[in-house]
């Protein structure tokens, strides 16, 4: 499911039980519902801890951008950049980068949308669904590839100057739906720091355009990831040989595959999410961190 009109069905549907849910006073029958709280960051590049990793700032090219920071378990770690769907920063992915975290890695969940809005703008993705159309492609607008770069510069700049990376070690961005595209982006942006991209059904992989993902593989130095959805791949079933052969040109090594969900399906609050599938992928993509980073 990842059409528009049938994600606002789902979603007011999904939206009319938790009320109904909250009037009953039992618990929210989604076990997407988020459960507690999210604060935000502090503004000005200190970190304010909390339960779901520590707030922080830091300057861009373009303004200030809000993030998420996460240590790994024990000492030094490798980082990982994780990019939200179109959704944004919310409980479900909060909850993805501390298990990514938990697993010894540095991870900062990143705002992709702080040049209008900071932190946490839909509290899932039923909210968003529901109503947050118009405004995500408003800001997604503003997001090419070359302000997704400036905004990698100053990521790396950031986490390089954390006691909790290990900055002799490379960086890892992984990316879901429309943050997919943005890992190559990242990687192509600082190849002497990113060895590792993870794009888990990932949308604009492939196009006609000269700032199309499997366009920039040649200037880039990563290992990938590239994790298909089914329906993806059935509407555009010629990208996968498309990225299999610019990355073999490039010399690139890519896991390209289709897996056994569809668009979303790594995301816990995503209607489409499918357990087993979702696991394979995280598995895959801690294998991908082990070799590279």
């Amino acid at each position: 499911m990842c059409e528009e009109t049938e994600l606002k069905v789902w979603a007011k549907n999904m939206l009319n039980r938790r009320q109904f849910g909250a009037i009953a006073g039992v618990a929210a029958l989604s076990a997407c519902t988020p459960s507690g709280t999210i604060s935000t960051n502090n503004n000005n590049g200190e970190a304010s801890t909390s339960a779901l990793g520590a707030a922080v700032s830091f300057a861009t090219k373009d303004g200030t951008m809000d993030a998420r920071f996460f240590a790994g378990p024990s000492g030094a770690a490798p980082a990982v950049i994780h990019w939200p769907d179109i959704a944004g920063i919310r409980r479900s992915h909060l909850e993805m980068a501390r298990r990514t975290a938990e697993a010894g890695y540095a991870v900062l969940l990143v705002n992709p949308y702080y040049r209008d809005a900071e932190g946490v703008i839909w509290e899932d993705f039923a909210s968003f669904a529901d109503g947050g159309w118009d405004k995500a492609r408003e800001m997604r607008a503003k997001l090419s590839s070359f302000a997704i770069k400036r905004d990698t510069n100053a990521i790396v700049s950031w986490l390089d100057g954390q006691a909790a990376v290990d900055s002799a070690r490379g960086i890892g961005v992984e990316g879901y739906c429309m943050g997919g595209p943005f890992t190559i982006y990242g990687a192509h942006a600082e190849p002497d720091r990113v060895k590792a991209a993870a794009s888990f059904h990932g949308g604009g992989l492939v196009s006609d355009d000269a700032e199309s993902p499997h366009r920039l593989l040649v200037d880039t130095a990563a290992q990938m990831l590239i994790a298909i959805a089914k329906n993806d791949d059935a509407k555009a079933p010629a990208d996968k040989t498309t990225f299999r052969e610019a990355a073999d040109a490039a010399g690139r090594a890519a896991k390209i595959e289709v897996y056994a969900g569809d668009h979303g399906w790594t995301v816990p609050d995503s209607p489409a999410y499918a357990k087993e599938a979702a696991e394979a992928a995280f598995a895959d993509k801690l294998a991908l961190y082990s070799a590279a980073l």
